[in-house]
């Protein structure tokens, strides 16, 4: 039977029904003002933190110690301080604004605490790795930059490494998926990947938000599939085939060390640049430190934080092009296209599916729902005409 994909891509996305539609449209466009607004708090936070000369005071009272625990100790308050002051904004953007629009159901209360952790887990990182950044600047002068390319390598590998096995569990509870269809399905999909069957989770994703999502996590030993107990409970059989698939293929395709790349070559550039422009934010902060001053950690931040912000755009359409590979993957090893179509289209209650070209360059993690479901369409149109032949 043929189809059309233009009228069956139509149909399924107008399906939602307006209201739907515009409610992820709003909610869609509101987060990427959210983004500029992030721009200026952290602004607002680094010029508190500046004014305050708590850090200054810090290193100072700490004057016979040795320049390490100073630096880590400097880097961690600087951590615990900001996460503080951004804590408001914090419990509005991802708290607060995600309740009204029914994205999450998680009391607040747990909200807090899992921050709480979160905030130790940064605190003791940032403290780490800024420690590490310093020590560099110290060591290889003008060169540093390039260096600091080499740590960000190091750390994201070894992230990548422990956080499903030390970090995830902190914040979400992993138990193997129970007996039945959907295990067995997994277990087959795991054994063309090369993922270890005793790998295979699922999770209360539902603890923090509403979102249709599965995933494939860590690298080497200890990859992963781990799906939302929200998939598994609002999605067929053949859904939850066709996404994890989906997340597979990012696996198999080795999408993660593709962005380790990028994220590494992007660190370099950042660093490169915020060495250059680091004096006249100083200066425009109230800042006397320099550089390589542990104490003028607010303002390499906001700059290192600033200049990612400009290259999102970049990394988006790098993602897409990812995305847009792991929809083929599914489509090629699973071959259900309906149900992969299905399932993006609940993807569209909080990613509006009919983006502007410029909107979804700037910024669109994903392909618009629209382009992803037509795709599958077309596939399906292929397949039926070559079974026609």
């Amino acid at each position: 039977m043929t189809i059309n994909p233009v009228e069956e891509t139509a149909k399924l996305i107008d399906s939602l029904g307006p209201e739907a539609l515009n409610k992820a449209a709003e909610y869609t466009a509101g987060g990427h003002w959210l983004l500029l607004w992030g721009v200026l708090v952290s602004a607002v936070v680094t010029w508190i933190v500046v004014r305050w000369g708590l850090l200054d005071k810090i290193w100072t009272k700490m004057a016979a110690r040795s320049w390490a625990l100073k630096t880590f100790v400097t880097s961690a308050v600087f951590a615990f301080i900001s996460t503080l002051l951004f804590l408001p904004w914090t419990i509005y953007t991802d708290w607060w604004r995600e309740t009204g629009y029914d994205r999450t159901s998680q009391p607040i209360g747990d909200f807090l605490s899992q921050g709480a952790i979160g905030l130790i887990l940064s605190v003791f990182a940032m403290g780490l790795f800024f420690l590490g950044v310093y020590a560099l600047i110290r060591k290889t002068g003008k060169l540093w930059w390039l260096w600091s390319g080499g740590l960000v390598a190091g750390v994201t590998t070894f992230m990548l490494l422990v956080s499903p096995i030390l970090i995830e569990p902190l914040f979400n509870d992993f138990k193997p998926v129970p007996e039945g269809e959907v295990l067995t399905a997994i277990e087959a999909m795991a054994d063309e990947a090369d993922i270890p069957r005793d790998r295979i989770f699922m999770f209360d994703g539902s603890r923090q938000s509403n979102n249709f999502t599965a995933n494939v996590s860590g690298v080497f030993g200890s990859a992963r599939i781990a799906i939302s107990d929200v998939a598994l409970k609002e999605a067929s059989l053949d859904e939850v085939k066709a996404v994890t698939g989906h997340e597979i293929g990012h696996y198999v395709l080795g999408h993660i060390w593709r962005m380790v790349g990028v994220l590494v070559l992007l660190a370099i550039v950042s660093f490169f640049l915020a060495d250059r422009l680091f004096p006249w934010f100083a200066r425009k902060f109230g800042s006397g430190a320099t550089i390589g001053d542990p104490t003028g950690i607010p303002v390499l931040i906001f700059v290192m934080g600033l200049l990612l912000q400009l290259t999102q755009p970049l990394t988006n359409g790098i993602t897409r092009m990812g995305e847009r590979e792991a929809d083929n993957y599914s489509l090629q090893t699973v071959n259900l296209p309906d149900a992969l179509a299905g399932a993006l289209i609940k993807t569209a209650e909080y990613r509006y599916p009919r983006p502007s070209a410029l909107q979804e360059m700037l910024f669109y993690t994903h392909p618009s729902v629209e382009w992803r479901v037509r795709n599958a369409m077309d596939w399906k149109a292929e397949q039926g005409a070559r079974e026609a032949e």
